[in-house]
């Protein structure tokens, strides 16, 4: 039988589950980078647009572009405006549609783990930039249970639900990431942790993002009711709840960058 694959079709759905978490990792990967201003980038695997939005805010690019294999994605990214700046086509990050040394800057965000041959990937990405030029990713720590939405899938695991993940899940290891930029020929390699840390109004809010997401909302609606019921009763008592209410944790990537050699 083949396994279920996660897909992301629908930019606002993603926005809601997954484009605030970007966002706040985004931002310290950026301060990390400290990138120069007036450089072209390439937002690999962009998606519905959250980080190439952050580019184009912070980094004063001369040009960005975004490329996704998902359409509906691009849609959502078009309207965002970083459009004015960003130009956004449907690709593959393991043959991406541009000619060799074409860009400054490339960035994978939250994408690593989907690329079905990341060395392949990381290839790519040092072929489209200069050399001198820089080549950068962050993603999810999703062994190490920085995964957003991990104490989710945590308490699914506990009821004997089996959990779908990306299909290379191994490159979020902050290990593979060097290794691969290493194999890669980039020089000057770094790697870091991340932590971001998010609040959801109430519970309510939380299950109405956590129970929904595409890797996810799939094994809830198979659920019964009085198991669906179950796993909120045990998420209430692990999620971090403050007197108002609110929930308040972390999740953690890894990231890392490289210089692009001649």
């Amino acid at each position: 039988m083949t396994e279920p694959q996660i897909r992301f079709d629908d930019g606002a759905a993603y926005e809601r589950m997954m484009g605030v978490w970007s966002q706040l990792a985004g931002e310290q990967f950026l301060d990390w980078l400290a990138p120069a201003g007036g450089q072209h980038w390439i937002d690999v695997g962009c998606g519905n647009g959250a980080f190439t939005e952050l580019i184009v805010r912070r980094c004063a690019p001369a040009g960005v572009d975004g490329v996704d294999p998902s359409e509906g994605q691009l849609a959502f990214a078009r309207t965002r405006p970083a459009s004015r700046i960003a130009r956004f086509k449907q690709g593959d990050a393991m043959a991406l549609p541009y000619g060799d040394k074409a860009f400054d800057v490339a960035v994978m965000a939250l994408v690593i783990f989907f690329v079905p041959d990341p060395a392949k990937g990381i290839a790519e990405m040092t072929r489209v930039v200069r050399a001198g030029g820089n080549a950068a990713a962050y993603a999810w720590d999703m062994h190490g249970g920085g995964f957003p939405w991990d104490p989710v899938q945590s308490e699914l695991r506990a009821l004997g639900q089996k959990i779908v993940y990306p299909p290379s899940v191994d490159a979020s290891r902050i290990d593979t990431m060097r290794q691969l930029w290493t194999s890669a020929g980039m020089t000057d390699v770094e790697t870091r942790e991340i932590i971001v840390q998010r609040t959801f109004a109430d519970f309510n809010e939380f299950a109405s993002i956590g129970l929904t997401t595409p890797s996810i909302g799939p094994i809830v609606r198979a659920m019964s009711p009085s198991d669906v019921d179950k796993l909120k009763a045990r998420l209430r008592d692990q999620l971090p709840t403050d007197a108002d209410g609110r929930i308040i944790y972390s999740a953690r990537a890894n990231a890392v960058k490289g210089r692009v050699g001649k």
